[in-house]
């Protein structure tokens, strides 16, 4: 069952990553203008070459934030025990089967899971291949980054749903 979640599912008018769906971590650190951990995809990923949250494919046994922090582990080396979830927000999807690709299971969800760190500060972080490089970047300074397109679509959605969260 471990990594049944690879490979494609319907999107719109494309295929996107995960048979289950998809989760990334949002993962802050800080106070009123925290700092969020992001990813500058390596060139061979799905949008590689672009900056965006650690995340990947659902297993099917996997609840959204075990996805999220499985892949942030995975690609950034956190120590889990150091994450406190938040909370969830879907952020794309979801996305209807594809009759001309019945081959691609519909119904996909990218779900943004929500959290921060136990201590308030940044967490030491080591790229796996997936990576070019991890950095903590403030949320107001974002969109300086070239940003993945569906993550800057759906990042002023999520910073209202931080702002809501009184950290």
């Amino acid at each position: 069952m471990d990594g049944d979640g690879n490979g494609w599912a319907a999107g719109p008018g494309t295929k996107v990553w995960g048979r289950f769906g998809a989760a990334g971590l949002m993962l802050l650190a800080g106070g009123e203008d925290p700092q969020v951990l992001m990813q500058h995809r390596a060139l061979w990923t799905n949008n590689g070459g672009t900056w965006a949250l650690p995340g990947g494919a659902r297993d099917s046994h996997e609840s959204t934030a075990e996805a999220a922090l499985r892949e942030a582990v995975e690609e950034c080396s956190v120590e889990p025990s150091l994450i406190e979830v938040l909370g969830e927000v879907v952020t794309a999807g979801p996305y209807p089967a594809d009759p001309e690709q019945p081959e691609l299971a519909g119904g996909w969800t990218y779900t943004t899971v929500l959290a921060r760190t136990t201590t308030g500060e940044v967490l030491g972080t080591f790229p796996n291949e997936e990576s070019v490089e991890l950095r903590w970047v403030a949320l107001s300074e974002l969109t300086q980054l070239p940003l993945m397109p569906a993550f800057a679509e759906a990042l002023p959605g999520l910073v209202q749903e931080i702002d809501s969260l009184s950290l």
